[in-house]
């Protein structure tokens, strides 16, 4: 009995020391990524370098537009897929029933997540350009405008990419709102929708927020299914139209142009520049500023997921 007591506990010790070696395993080699990453890139980082266009076959200057066109892809990704994704999980978790039919959904939902992301820019470019933009230039008389690669369509096929990431975090936040709220407050006479609002939302809201946060961190890195959509190589002007209302006119986003795009940017230089290694300190440079984009963009939904959980702790 003793020794067989003693094998139990070797084995759970031998588990436990695998499990920690190869989390310290990572956790070394992610250490040593970012610092070789932010070693070498953090000498041509400059209020230059990150405002001034690519010069001299992007050998020299900065990245500003790349810059721009990433957080502008991010921001319209973000604003298609996240309410997309909502309602479409509050309606699988609270409105539809157990079926086939739904559990086809949920299992398609869970398979898209897998999917490698050039399939999903091969997708963009038939539907979105091919058949959507297509067919509006037809309607509307457009010539060109909406049948081409664009900022609209590239932002529309990442919102496509990170829609199971989106929907997959809010049916698990939706689940873990206990039965007996829902119940409290039909009790109370308040109808289904008003329990959604204002009792389930709110208590999964930070699981929302988790899902987003991860929706950007996946947006903002992807390359291959923008390659056909809209990523430019060079761009001396960014995607900006003015919209006047009277004599007032504001600066806004054009959907319908073509962009620079971090992430393609750093691939072009690394595969395609006609000198590599010339271009080697600005390709460690523009990584280190994706890497600091993307974290900054997790930050603020991080804070407002803190926001609304201590917000939620004092109800």
């Amino acid at each position: 009995m003793e020794l067989k007591k003693r094998k139990i506990d070797f084995a759970g010790f031998l588990s436990l020391g695998i499990v920690r070696l190869t989390f310290f395993f990572l956790v070394l080699i992610l250490i040593l990524l970012l610092g070789k990453i932010f070693i070498e890139g953090i000498n041509v980082i400059s209020l230059e370098f990150l405002f001034d266009e690519p010069r001299n076959n992007m050998t020299e200057g900065g990245i500003g537009p790349a810059i721009f066109g990433t957080v502008a892809v991010t921001l319209l990704m973000v604003l298609f897929a996240v309410p997309l994704g909502v309602f479409s999980a509050i309606y699988l978790n609270e409105y539809a029933k157990d079926t086939f039919f739904s559990r086809i959904i949920r299992t398609s939902i869970n398979n898209l997540a897998g999917v490698p992301s050039i399939v999903f820019g091969l997708f963009g470019l038939g539907f979105f350009i091919l058949f959507i933009g297509k067919n509006l230039d037809d309607v509307l008389q457009t010539g060109l405008l909406f049948g081409q690669p664009a900022l609209l369509w590239a932002s529309a096929t990442l919102a496509v990419l990170v829609l199971p990431i989106v929907i997959v975090s809010t049916l698990e936040a939706l689940n873990s709102v206990p039965k007996s709220h829902r119940d409290a407050s039909y009790g109370l006479g308040a109808t289904k929708w008003q329990t959604i609002k204002n009792v389930v939302l709110p208590q999964a809201r930070p699981g929302i927020l988790t899902g987003t946060i991860l929706a950007i961190s996946r947006g903002a890195g992807e390359t291959a299914p923008i390659l056909f959509l809209g990523a430019a190589f060079f761009l001396p002007n960014l995607p900006v139209a003015d919209l006047c209302i009277g004599d007032y006119c504001i600066p806004m986003i054009n959907p319908t142009e073509q962009f620079m795009y971090l992430a393609y940017h750093i691939f072009i230089m690394a595969t395609q520049s006609a000198n590599p290694t010339k271009t080697l300190p600005i390709q460690y440079g523009s990584t280190l500023v994706l890497i600091v984009l993307t974290f900054l963009l997790n930050i603020t939904a991080i804070i407002f997921r803190y926001r609304f959980r201590k917000l939620l702790g004092r109800l």
